[in-house]
């Protein structure tokens, strides 16, 4: 089991009350028994570790006892007592039970801990002895630390003797649901699943863990199989029956399902109970772990463990209520195709309306092996959902191949309404697969298909969407559209269509102001959320993140991407948490915090498989940080980005993109590239909402040599540095929290104080490539002792803080405020904020008070080669 510290996790109270009894015994206030209890693999022997490593100059004996099935006679006292040569071992030589009782009152009258672990193995004689030694504790400078499992049928008598010893009791509970997901942390695991799984026992937790996988289904590690086969062996061969019936069952079989199952053989599992392997639930009988489960599941033969769940399968279907779920999981075991075919479908749309969106995934993928059980209008029903399932889980290739067969197996059918709203979700797939012009042509072809029969629901459905996508796409159609689409949605009583219209509504309805497009947004996503329409949710979440960042409101964005993806990902919408996870690193990136936002953008790039059109979102604020330190690949990246950004035709697709590259020709001196990014820009330069991005694209381009071009509706701070005005702009970029941009307008201020200090937070940022341009303007103006870069091994903080944090560390620790910090470092005060938060994370400490008294703190030196 990982420790923390020296600790194993959750262990501390009992370590404390442990090395209590002991500091007791040595100061003479009588010695003690404690009995150190739980199951196996509780932990018992990780807090005899972790006492001994704390242990110091106390004197501490261990022994153990083994699992033979003919013990050794005082076996854990003589490894306790090997090569001590004191009065217990030479009186153990010779064996005599009288002389080794009193030689062991003996070596405990000095301040000892005698350690016998796993005593439900202990031969007689060592109980004898240890039962001597208890009942005269209290007269002895020790402590006696017996360790053993719970429900130890042979040591009832034996801890019986102990009634008047008072013996002190520390049984160890299982972990903690949070102390799983600690222990799980960067596996791939999730906590939840994993401490469902182990029960938060210690030793399934770290087997699993050590096995490797992150699966539900994942194997058994051979240590947990063998520790759990070996209980079961030693059952008689109807209850190892009994036990193998229900192995097949998980978690819990209910009372009414266990009396079916085996009838007159129920009788025999109490022998499963007395041995720890089953036990009593309110709901029904359930192995005490899972893992356990599983390790008797596992070693089942094939054609037994097929004929177990077909047993299950039949028991469970003879009530009239029936868990489609739980039907599945026995028909894909027992090979039932038909009760697959059956029952998989209605499971996965269960799922599905539940929000468990990978679960819905697991059946309709489950179904579609099986579907040729189905009609054909079944069949494309299926694809239909198993498409959209697809697309929520971000494999949208997959979705879009899905999808066209839900529309090509409609068609087959004839059935004009369920083929318009596959071609509606089909057009959905194709855009976030980054094709935009098809999908554009598939919502336009559902409408047409769905005008034709009236029914307006569907009606409304199909023009949302077409509204949507020409709303992604800059027409002017959208407005009317979606309005026409909105009347369509009240009149069939969709509020789900409503919410999604207003969504869409906020992007591309000409003349409102930014607050009022999130003031729309926001209705779109309390509509959401207050009619459990989760997809919708979801999408509200992602696109509020993008007006709030594109119109420079960041505490509003945190507070956003926080609540968003923790609502995506709890409900498994992959590609709308991928969404807000880019904004995220986005948001990092804008607040100068460029080592987790680039460490954030890689993770994202790793694990995304299938991105779609979201590679126009993560890639180009990715290779715009490696320009400004200069990378020779990001330009190939940008302008791949670029290209694709032109063909997915949105304003996030055009405008992250396009401004990283403008910025790249701007640090790399390359002025074409910059005007030919602006023309493109030009003609959609009036889209709703765009006049943000124009503004950038247009600053970076003056930065790149273009004539600058202040436009009426430029937005602040941008709108400054079009017109020159650089004090203005600087300000506006510090009061919103952006150290970048903030140095950016100081370096064209033309004077070299206020350059001096771009030059600061560029250096701070790691901008090299940028700190390289404002460095030859300071030679332009004739300083003549331009400072050189920080060296990397100046970077670096022993507590990970940046330089610049290094710096407001200091300060803090001279007793400065915030608003005195940020007039000596040349920076907003909310900027200054954003570090002092960020110290007080990376130190651990609650306080600035704390925070100085740390920086106080001498700091290592650092020896030889690495100094």
């Amino acid at each position: 089991m990982r420790v923390a510290g020296s600790q194993p996790l959750e262990r501390g109270p009992v370590l404390a009350a442990l090395a209590a009894a002991v500091r007791n015994a040595h100061a003479g206030r009588g010695g003690a028994v404690v009995l150190l209890t739980g199951e196996a693999g509780i932990g018992k022997t990780s807090v005899v570790r972790a006492f001994r490593a704390a242990a110091g100059r106390t004197r501490v004996l261990v022994g153990a006892c083994d699992d033979l099935l003919t013990q050794r006679a005082f076996g854990p006292l003589r490894d306790a007592t090997a090569g001590t040569r004191g009065p217990l071992a030479t009186a153990l030589d010779g064996g005599q039970a009288d002389e080794v009782f009193g030689a062991a009152r003996e070596e405990l009258a000095t301040p000892t801990v005698l350690v016998v672990e796993d005593l439900h193995w202990a031969d007689d004689a060592t109980l004898d002895v240890l039962g001597h030694l208890a009942r005269r504790i209290a007269t002895l400078p020790a402590v006696l630390l017996l360790t053993f499992r719970d429900g130890s049928p042979h040591l009832h008598r034996w801890l019986g003797t102990l009634a008047g010893v008072g013996p002190i009791r520390l049984p160890l509970a299982p972990l903690s649901a949070a102390a799983v997901a600690d222990l799980a942390a960067e596996s791939g695991w999730d906590g939840a699943e994993l401490h469902v799984l182990t029960g938060g026992n210690p030793f399934y937790v770290t087997e699993v863990l050590a096995a490797g996988g992150a699966a539900s289904g994942a194997e058994i590690p051979a240590t947990v199989s063998d520790a759990v086969l070996a209980r079961t062996a030693r059952l008689g061969e109807r209850c190892r029956d009994a036990v193998e019936q229900l192995a097949v069952v998980p978690r819990v079989a209910e009372y009414d399902l266990v009396e079916r199952l085996l009838g007159a053989s129920v009788d025999t599992l109490g022998e499963a109970e007395r041995h720890g392997i089953l036990e009593e639930r309110p709901d029904g009988l359930a192995f005490r772990h899972e893992l356990a489960r599983r390790a008797v599941e596992a070693r089942l033969p094939a054609l037994r463990r097929r004929a177990l769940h077909r047993a299950v399968l039949a028991a469970l279907l003879r009530p009239a209520r029936h868990d489609p779920a739980r039907l599945v999981h026995h028909a894909l075991w027992a090979g039932d195709s038909d009760a697959v075919a059956t029952f998989a479908p209605h499971a996965g749309r269960e799922a599905s309306a539940a929000g468990s969106h990978r679960e819905a995934l697991a059946h309709f993928t489950a179904a579609v092996r099986h579907e040729d059980r189905l009609t054909e209008a079944e069949r494309a029903r299926l694809a239909d959902d198993h498409a959209w399932e697809l697309y929520n889980a971000n494999r949208f290739a997959e979705a879009v191949a899905e999808g066209e067969r839900a529309v090509e197996l409609y068609a087959a059918t004839g059935d004009a309404v369920p083929l318009g709203q596959a071609q509606v979700r089909l057009s959905r797939h194709y855009y976030m697969a980054g094709d935009t012009a098809r999908a554009a042509g598939t919502a336009r072809r559902a409408v047409e298909v769905l005008e034709q029969t009236g029914a307006t629901g569907p009606m409304a459905h199909a023009v949302t969407y077409h509204g949507a996508l020409l709303a992604l796409t800059g027409d002017p159609a959208a407005a009317p559209t979606l309005r026409r689409a909105g009347a369509l949605a009240r009149a069939a009583q969709r509020v789900d269509l409503v919410e999604l219209g207003l969504n869409y509504q906020s992007t591309a309805l000409p003349g409102l102001s930014d607050a009022e497009r999130v003031e729309l947004m926001r209705e779109s996503l309390e509509l959401a959320l207050r009619h459990g329409h989760h997809e919708h949710a979801a999408r509200g979440y992602t696109n509020l993140g993008e007006l709030l960042f594109r119109f420079g409101m960041l505490d509003e964005l945190a507070e956003c991407v926080a609540e968003g993806l923790a609502f995506t990902r709890d409900r498994g919408f992959w590609s709308h948490a991928y969404n807000l996870d880019v904004h995220r690193c986005l948001l990092l990136m804008r607040r100068g915090d460029w080592q987790a936002a680039e460490a954030g953008l890689a993770e994202l790039a790793d694990r995304a498989a299938d991105a779609g059109m979201l590679t126009v979102y993560d890639q180009p604020p990715f290779a715009r940080l490696h320009a400004r330190r200069g990378s020779p690949e990001a330009g190939e990246v940008l302008r791949e980005s670029w290209a694709h950004g032109q063909r997915q035709g949105s304003l996030i697709g055009l405008g992250y993109p396009g401004a990283a590259l403008a910025e790249w020709a701007w640090l790399n001196d390359e002025p074409a590239v910059a005007r030919s990014v602006r023309d493109v820009w030009r003609r959609h330069a009036d889209r709703p909402g765009a006049a943000p991005m124009w503004a950038e694209i247009l600053r970076y381009c003056a930065r790149a040599g273009l004539p600058a071009e202040p436009f009426a509706g430029c937005p602040e701070p941008w709108a400054a540095g079009l017109r020159g005005d650089w004090r203005a702009a600087a300000e506006g970029w510090a009061r919103l929290g952006d150290p970048y941009e903030q140095a950016l307008e100081l370096a064209d201020s033309g004077e070299t104080e206020p350059t001096l200090a771009a030059l600061r937070i560029l250096d701070d940022l790691g901008a090299t490539a940028t700190a390289a341009i404002v460095r030859r303007r300071l030679k332009d103006l004739g300083l003549r002792t331009v400072p050189r870069g920080p060296a990397i091994a100046t970077r670096s903080h022993p507590a990970g803080l940046t330089s610049r944090q290094a710096d407001v560390l200091e300060l803090i620790a001279e007793g400065l405020t915030n608003a005195e910090i940020a007039e000596k470092l040349v920076l907003s005060v909310r900027t200054v904020d954003h570090h002092v938060s960020a110290i007080l994370t990376k130190l651990g400490v609650p306080s600035r008070r704390d925070a100085a008294a740390h920086a106080r703190q001498p700091r290592p030196v650092l020896s030889g080669a690495t100094r």
